[in-house]
């Protein structure tokens, strides 16, 4: 059995990083549900106590541990001002020990506010920055509330390259009215930028958002249909695969070892401290797995972490079955898939052979060296698959 699992430190099989989110926005996209709000103001001096705060006391509970990677995340972290960033990161340093070349990333909008601080960024400590372009359209940017230009993404992108070594961006795909030729020369034009690492995600449309509201009112047409979004997937991998950026996950692309480190450790089931209203971590402590997470209002978690020294809903332990079906969810995204002995190690169960056998007849799932992994054409199905293993 893998050392790790046996100590009961499963999550050295992962990693170790911290999450920061900042809540806030310039304006709320149709599209997300993410933990994002618009403020008139916002005192960049009190969330950096608090921030501070926070850190403290996080680093108290994990003593010693080696911090990888530190993902500013929103929301918009771009909004932040370069002292904040560097206050916070001077602060973590000083908590944790960190590896010689840790990831540190900050989501960001390219719109022109926000490109002046990337100096500013990379002079704080930040490594990677991730740009949502979202589009190269102009129509289909309008149609998704952004509030940039392709022009300015463009030109936002050209800085952050210059400013700093490793850049992503992401587009969103699956648009209303957007066909398989449309996507495929928007792809070409995002692969002629040279990215590293691209992250593309299919439009979803999730509850509560102003695009389910327009949706149950028949008023966001030209969705495409299941076998359509099929192709659109399709096509997304044999372009990126033949760019060099093969998928590493299932939505996200990259050059050899330019992945997002910070991701894999969720992905696979490392430990990270998440600070930051509505904020979600896994922490072991103990040998063991617990659930943390932060209030969502933002002026609710600030309150707290004044008042009370934490900024955390209370925490709940895993049990070793729930520990089981995370790993399974979040690994099997990853093209290296997920190692079967650690499952069971973890879960205290294999998973069942007779499902993996039927899904394997069926050229959806494969095993090699010790490890289960998703096809090409599972992937196109992979909640079903995932469904599958879980019952």
């Amino acid at each position: 059995m893998n050392e790790a699992v046996a100590s009961g430190e499963d999550w050295r099989n992962g990693g170790f990083g911290l999450y920061l989110h900042w809540p806030f926005c310039q304006s709320k996209c149709p599209y997300c549900d993410f933990n994002s709000h618009v403020a008139a103001e916002i005192d960049q001096a009190r969330w950096q106590t608090a921030y501070l705060s926070e850190i403290e006391r996080a680093g108290r509970e994990t003593p010693g541990r080696v911090l990888e990677s530190v993902f500013f995340g929103g929301g918009t972290p771009s909004l932040m001002s370069g002292d904040l960033v560097a206050s916070i990161l001077q602060k973590v340093r000083e908590t944790w020990p960190m590896v010689n070349d840790p990831e540190i990333t900050l989501e960001a909008n390219p719109g022109s506010v926000e490109v002046a601080r990337f100096a500013a960024y990379r002079a704080a400590g930040v490594t990677r920055i991730s740009i949502g372009i979202q589009a190269l359209n102009d129509g289909a940017l309008r149609k998704l509330g952004r509030m940039h230009s392709v022009a300015e993404a463009r030109k936002a992108y050209d800085i952050a390259r210059a400013t700093f070594d490793r850049v992503s961006f992401d587009l969103i795909y699956a648009r209303q009215g957007q066909g398989l030729e449309d996507w495929r020369a928007e792809l070409h034009e995002a692969l002629a930028m040279e990215p590293s690492h691209l992250s593309l995600y299919q439009l979803t449309i999730e509850e509560g958002t102003v695009f389910a509201a327009r949706h149950a009112l028949g008023q966001l047409t030209g969705l495409p249909d299941q076998d359509l979004a099929a192709d659109l997937y399709d096509v997304t991998q044999e372009l990126c695969e033949a760019a060099g950026l093969p998928g590493y996950e299932i939505s996200n692309h990259a050059g050899p070892g330019q992945e997002s480190r910070h991701n894999q450790i969720y992905w696979r089931g490392g430990d990270y401290v998440g600070l930051g209203p509505g904020a979600h971590g896994r922490l072991t402590l103990g040998g063991i797995r617990m659930a943390t997470e932060a209030p969502k209002g933002p002026l609710r978690w600030l309150k707290q972490v004044e008042t009370s020294g934490h900024g955390e809903i209370e925490r709940s332990a895993l049990s070793a079955a729930d520990r089981g079906q995370e790993y399974l969810l979040m690994s099997l995204r990853l093209r290296e898939g997920m190692d079967l002995a650690r499952f069971a190690a973890v879960s205290g169960s294999d998973l069942p052979k007779d499902r993996i056998s039927g899904l394997r007849d069926l050229g959806m799932v494969d095993v090699s060296g010790g490890r289960l992994i998703v096809s090409d054409r599972g992937r196109l199905v992979l909640n079903s698959i995932l469904g599958s293993l879980i019952k």
